[in-house]
């Protein structure tokens, strides 16, 4: 009885060992006496023979590598970035990345090619445009060319981000003094051109009062002083402050004087 138990032991461990699981995400690779199958397996279980075959997974979900490394610039400078890549495995190209560069594909040839595609990249281009200016065009040729490199051998570029960039101390300093130059320069036009605008309203406002002045004088004839003049008269007469009225002669001297 005890054998037979034992016997049931081993043959059990020997059916566990026999059998793996592919989970989703992940490509299998049944491996016999040293020939790779050439159809790979997708999620599902496998049985196989375990002292003749084995199965090997490959990842084929989107992977980040994130790196902090100095960068080459184009006026010969280094700065410290923080940048990231995200790819994947072609599933229809595992069993080849397997064949060609094992599991530990990833430092072999990824991550070897897009350190060394960054620095090429980024040599081409001046701190600032690296800082601001041109990031996601620099973050698209790193894409690009390094699909270039490794594409055919069964990776996808999913995505190069620079999350950061860090620059010397004295050429921070220099941009930030040029931002504030650039920041009082527009101020400044901003004055002048404020300024202009209140000496058009000016101009403006004179010629109004100039084009009233004129109407006015134009209408001013001897017979409307002299009817303004009587209509003056008229209210000093009738006012009861009113005593004594000195005219120049010609002007109208009305009978109803108050007392």
């Amino acid at each position: 009885m005890k054998k037979n138990l034992q016997i049931l032991f081993c043959m059990g461990i020997v059916l566990i060992a026999s059998c793996t699981v592919i989970r989703p995400g992940e490509v299998g690779i049944k491996q016999k006496l040293g020939k790779m199958k050439t159809k790979p397996y997708t999620s599902g279980s496998i049985v196989y023979n375990p002292f003749l075959s084995k199965v090997v997974t490959i990842n084929v979900r989107t992977v980040e590598i994130y790196e902090t490394l100095p960068l080459p610039t184009r006026e010969g400078l280094s700065v410290d970035a923080q940048i990231t890549l995200l790819y994947h495995v072609k599933p229809e190209a595992a069993k080849d990345v397997y064949t060609n560069f094992g599991t530990n594909y990833e430092k072999v040839i990824v991550n070897s090619n897009f350190l060394a595609t960054a620095r090429e990249v980024s040599s081409r281009y001046y701190a600032k445009e690296l800082y601001a200016i041109e990031r996601e065009k620099v973050e698209k040729v790193i894409a690009d060319e390094l699909t270039q490199h490794i594409g055919a051998k069964g990776f996808v570029i999913d995505a190069v981000l620079l999350k950061d960039i860090i620059l010397p101390p004295a050429l921070s300093q220099a941009i930030l003094d040029k931002v504030n130059a650039e920041q009082a320069s527009l101020q400044m036009e901003f004055l002048i051109a404020k300024q202009k605008k209140e000496a058009e309203r000016l101009i403006i406002e004179a010629q109004g009062i100039k084009i009233a002045q004129t109407i006015i004088d134009s209408s001013l004839t001897a017979k409307m002083l002299q009817y303004k003049n009587l209509e003056i008269m008229k209210g000093l007469i009738t006012s009861p402050n009113a005593k004594v009225i000195i005219t120049d002669g010609k002007t109208p001297i009305l009978n109803s004087l108050s007392n």
